[in-house]
């Protein structure tokens, strides 16, 4: 018996099209997967919903909150089995990321996307939605949170990043690799999530912003932020989690204004920790209530503060999510 899945088309490259004179890719009026979707009618019983037609660095927190509200609501519409979301992959793990924080349904959950343009001589972008469809339709990939789907890897939402600015294996997932593949007999999982989260969001209205820290960094910045009146900050720390010393002052202005700060580290691996104990180490930073990532990435950890907000202000609560 087939599968029920719902695909929402968002945009990105692989809605796409190369123009041949001047080797610009731009969207066009029609979404090219539009046309092609009788494609997967073989693998699934498929529902199509275009939500909008963005390329992905346009791409808001709202336009996240809106893809899972929709996903909700044609899931108590016309229930189904899975999610497929082909969306840009600038900020495609960022979107996934967000869904799984905050959606909760019992479906199978995939975001997938192209690096070459639907018109481009090797285009992964159809390729990808199958891949996707048959991930969703499988029964073994529920439960384990948002998924990631390209290039016949299947990534955790957590862990995934884009690693490459435009080979097709730019999606990777640093330390520990993707959870499953597509082959061509069926989906394989060799790794299980060991833990989930979820949480309640109404609105995602705070002001998050996210700096990386650099060799010789004040505190200006830091400075400005607090005066910006945003509602909590992310930073790249160096190494295990450390700053300049001239940047201390400012974190310290921030959490006196009680405008949490998040440490995470700017390196791919690893993941910061408070260590050392010199003006701007992290044992500092830890003291002075600095909340520290358990091994998230800045753009995530940044989406996660803005979820976490949405839930809490007291700086403990905050610690713990990120523990998590």
């Amino acid at each position: 018996m087939k599968k029920n899945v719902l695909v929402i088309h968002t945009g990105g490259t692989i809605s796409m099209m190369e123009d041949k004179d001047t080797g610009s890719v731009t969207p066009g009026k029609e979404n090219p997967l539009s046309v092609q979707t009788s494609m997967v009618s073989s693998l699934a019983d498929v529902q199509v919903i275009e939500a909008f037609h963005l390329p992905s660095p346009h791409i808001t927190t709202e336009h996240m909150h809106r893809i899972k509200r929709l996903i909700e609501e044609e899931y108590d519409n016309r229930p189904f089995d899975g999610v497929v979301i082909t969306h840009g992959t600038d900020t495609l793990e960022e979107t996934a990321y967000f869904l799984d924080l905050t959606i909760t349904l019992p479906v199978s959950i995939v975001v997938t996307g192209a690096m070459r343009s639907s018109n481009e001589i090797g285009a992964d972008g159809l390729y990808n939605l199958i891949s996707s469809v048959r991930v969703a339709a499988e029964s073994q990939s529920k439960n384990k949170g948002v998924l990631v789907v390209l290039n016949d890897e299947i990534h955790s939402a957590k862990n995934v990043t884009k690693t490459h600015t435009s080979n097709v294996s730019t999606f990777q997932s640093p330390q520990y690799g993707p959870i499953g593949i597509v082959t061509k007999r069926g989906i394989l999982y060799h790794h299980q999530p060991t833990s989930s989260e979820s949480y309640k969001v109404c609105d995602v209205t705070k002001r998050v912003t996210l700096i990386k820290a650099y060799a010789g960094m004040d505190s200006s910045l830091l400075y400005a932020i607090k005066e910006l009146k945003y509602d909590g900050i992310v930073i790249e720390a160096l190494g295990q989690g450390n700053l300049p010393p001239e940047a201390v002052p400012g974190v310290s202005g921030l959490l006196d204004h009680n405008i949490p700060v998040v440490l995470v580290s700017r390196c791919f691996n690893g993941i910061a920790q408070d260590v050392y104990g010199y003006t701007g180490g992290g044992k500092q930073l830890k003291e002075k209530g600095v909340i520290f990532s358990n091994g998230l990435n800045g753009q995530k950890a940044r989406i996660k503060l803005m979820v976490a907000l949405s839930q809490t202000t007291n700086f403990q609560e905050l610690e713990n999510i990120f523990k998590k």
